[in-house]
């Protein structure tokens, strides 16, 4: 049975589950019915951050056109530019036993892929969520929705795996951005043109 989050809730991953090393991190959304004449592309981008809260190189950040982290360990499964059908829209693998060591925290994040242009934002999006499941045994762990408190914002951090005393644990985050992928790129250490 998984455990289902609220904003701000924290909980152990590793400590909970013995021996989990590999997961799935599930990423799903809907777009309200509107005719606004352009299609929706919403994306799942991955920032692998150190102590400082930074990411160390551009390989830190991972999302549809860098799929991969240096080492492999975090993994960006595929863009869907619709977000058609059932399930998740997006979903990243994650080797935790593999997670180099300087990296304090991952954070995953839903943003809209040229928001701007499209006149689109979260307020327009409903039922989006992050889940943690066992890769081995595809069995959901936990599970946040994001629920529908966003308006002008084109970015969300939904939530976070990070370290704690040797254990991996997952925070709800539901942290809008009104700038979107480039807020996101400024506050995690990324030079934005």
């Amino acid at each position: 049975m998984a455990i289902s989050l609220s904003k701000g809730q924290k909980v152990d991953l590793t400590k909970t589950n013995p021996g989990l090393s590999k997961v799935v991190v599930g990423l799903g959304w809907d777009t309200n019915k509107y005719d606004g004449g352009k299609d929706f592309d919403l994306d799942a981008s991955v920032f692998c951050v150190n102590a400082a809260g930074k990411v160390a190189s551009e390989s830190d950040f991972i999302f549809y056109n860098n799929s991969k982290n240096a080492n492999g360990s975090v993994v960006h499964n595929g863009d869907n530019r619709t977000g058609a059908g059932d399930g998740d829209d997006e979903q990243v693998s994650v080797d935790l036993t593999n997670i180099p060591a300087e990296i304090d925290k991952i954070a995953f994040c839903i943003t809209i892929h040229d928001a701007v242009a499209r006149a689109q934002n979260f307020g327009q999006v409903s039922n989006a969520y992050v889940r943690i499941l066992n890769e081995g045994t595809g069995a959901e762990l936990i599970r946040f929705d994001l629920g529908e408190d966003f308006s002008i914002e084109t970015g969300v951090v939904i939530g976070e795996l990070y370290r704690n005393n040797g254990e991996w644990k997952f925070s709800a985050i539901g942290s809008g951005y009104k700038d979107g992928l480039a807020g996101l790129a400024r506050d995690y250490g990324l030079q934005t043109s």
